[in-house]
């Protein structure tokens, strides 16, 4: 304070001249690309960029670009922004994680310098209101980001690009509840711009009304330079079993490891669960330890010697004897991407391995020193969950082994194929994307599973005639639509009772709403438990809505948000139309 009011005297007096100059934080991101030359477009890439260019003077509209694994989707983003910065106007890009960040970041500032805003979750509060205010000011003209840059206060927006908009990500599972592709789609017709969505493996729904012609379809069939798309080899677990191995590890895909190494090349290992061992059970009375919050079993981490819940993340020592029987028969069942690590230094003791999951991506910017680090060359094998399978570029990447590809199948959801499909093909397009050719092992127990043969001949289109054909038999999105209403609270027999009326409620109400003539759209109402039926501390009940697509379907969806609407003071309710999963 004394030091502020000498300067002040000073500054009456004249001796001194105050002033003040704006600087701003810089979140950290991954090294700037070296500037480079733009590479020569296919004519595939051509064709896009006039397509989208043409649309920024025109009316805008909604594209897919379609584009296998390494065809230079990127590249199309970059021309189309290009284009849409010469026209005076501003851009959004949506990445579907923050791990990818970073990257595009890289390839972005490489491209347009300091014009480039980071707007992520994982900022400070100071890092992201400068880096709102650089936008504000229009020192910024393109904002790069997971869903929530969506909301980029840009006023006189040119395009908008979201990458990998297959991803369940873009759908915000706290409250403000929203899907951050439907809110670009908003933005995108209220600024008359185009919305670019791009993916080797769009969902179901977007390609379906790309077909349909609601949006215009780009494709990009062929990867840059010609290069081939790795040779996908399938091992039967089975065999491997009856020929009396037991291991993680295929023999196969130990084969493989072990040139892929010696060779100075690297591989990535992709097995979608994090810890040690995914359940602990009794061998004595069977009973599976359970969380004590949730109604799932609990994980074993090796790491720190604990069992946790992926839910809420309570966290118990592991029982020297069963809770239920107390014998002392405990035994580990279940992979993760812990015993993948063990398993690989133990047949591999000298290679050097990094772990991508949520329990090594604690700290702020852990994701960009871990792929800075791999893409340096300081580990040859990169172990990790979905993070690993998305959108990432690693030219010495030549093998890629799916240690557990059932793991993805067998879930209770009508999109778990469709979701295993972008997993699979998604991670087998981190091999061979350069100059040496890719390679993918994918171990399995179901061999002919139509996903697994779909996958493995990266033939989009066939799995896409497939599963549609499959959803119209059944009658599942996007030939009907689910509406569910959450309901939750802490008195298990009250929100039973509670959920049980509502769904009768709601079903006398649907009906009279749609008469005697769209009875028949109401396909299924069922009040029910939900499948996870207690989820940190709380209970959950359901009640969930089938409805056939019609000229009707808008009013009773309508209805149905206004009931929900009127019974969310007595129990807490919350409302998704088609939720991103049935859990």
């Amino acid at each position: 304070p004394g030091a502020a009011a000498a300067v002040a005297a000073l500054a009456r007096r004249g001796y001194v001249v105050e002033a003040g100059r704006v600087t701003f934080r810089r979140p950290p991101d991954a090294a700037v690309e070296p500037p480079a030359p733009p590479p020569a477009l296919t004519g595939a890439q051509s064709r896009a960029v006039a397509a989208v260019a043409e649309a920024m003077e025109g009316d805008g509209g909604t594209f897919l670009l379609h584009g296998v694994t390494g065809s230079g989707k990127t590249e199309v983003y970059l021309r189309c922004i290009e284009q849409c910065l010469r026209l005076g106007k501003q851009a959004i890009v949506l990445v579907p994680e923050i791990a990818l960040t970073p990257q595009t970041v890289g390839r972005f500032r490489a491209r347009f310098s300091d014009g480039i805003a980071v707007l992520h979750s994982r900022l400070s509060a100071g890092e992201r209101f400068d880096e709102w205010r650089r936008i504000r000011l229009g020192a910024a003209r393109v904002a790069v980001g997971a869903r929530s840059a969506v909301f980029a206060p840009f006023d006189n927006l040119g395009l908008i690009v979201v990458d990998e908009e297959h991803e369940g990500s873009y759908q915000s599972e706290s409250a403000p509840r929203y899907h951050a592709v439907e809110v670009a789609q908003r933005r995108a017709q209220a600024a008359g711009a185009p919305l670019l969505l791009g993916s080797a493996t769009p969902s179901l729904l977007t390609y379906f009304r790309a077909c349909s012609g609601r949006y215009r379809l780009l494709e990009l069939p062929e990867r840059v330079m010609r290069r081939p798309l790795p040779a996908v080899e399938v091992v039967d677990m089975r065999e491997e079993f009856l020929s009396g191995n037991n291991g993680i590890f295929s023999g196969r895909l130990v084969s493989l490891l072990g040139e892929c190494l010696d060779e100075g090349r690297q591989a990535m290992l992709f097995m979608n669960r994090r810890g040690y061992s995914t359940f602990v059970s009794c061998r004595a009375c069977g009973s599976v330890v359970q969380c004590p919050n949730c109604d799932v079993s609990m994980t074993y981490h090796k790491a720190d010697q604990r069992l946790r819940c992926h839910f809420c993340g309570a966290s118990a020592p592991v029982p020297a004897r069963c809770p239920v029987c107390g014998k002392p028969f405990i035994k580990y069942f279940g992979i993760g991407t812990e015993q993948v690590e063990e398993q690989l230094h133990a047949l591999f003791p000298g290679a050097r391995a990094l772990r991508m999951d949520t329990d090594t991506m604690r700290g702020r910017d852990a994701h960009a020193r871990l792929l800075e680090a791999f893409a340096a060359g300081e580990a040859q094998v990169l172990i990790g969950t979905q993070m690993i399978a998305k959108g990432h570029d690693f030219p010495n990447v030549t093998l890629v082994g799916v240690v557990a590809a059932d793991a993805t199948l067998c879930i209770p959801d009508y999109r778990s194929a469709e979701r295993a499909f972008q997993l699979l093909t998604q991670v087998s397009g981190r091999a061979g994307r350069d100059e040496a050719p890719g390679r993918v092992v994918v171990q399995t127990y179901q061999p002919g599973h139509p996903v697994i043969r779909f996958a493995r001949a990266h033939d989009y289109r066939g799995f896409y005639q497939y599963e549609m054909l499959e959803r119209r038999k059944a009658l599942l999105p996007p030939y009907s639509l689910f509406v569910r209403i959450l309901f939750s609270g802490r008195d298990e027999a009250a929100l039973e009772a509670a959920g049980e009326r509502y769904g009768r409620e709601l079903e006398r109400e649907l009906l009279a709403l749609l008469g005697e003539e769209g009875a028949q759209d109401l396909l299924l109402l069922v009040p029910s438990p939900a499948p996870i039926r207690k989820k940190q501390g709380a209970y959950r009940y359901q009640v969930l809505v089938k409805l056939l697509r019609t000229k009707r379907t808008a009013a009773a969806i309508r209805l149905i948000y206004a009931f929900a609407a009127a019974h969310r003071s007595e129990l807490f309710a919350q409302l998704e139309v088609n939720p991103q999963d049935m859990f």
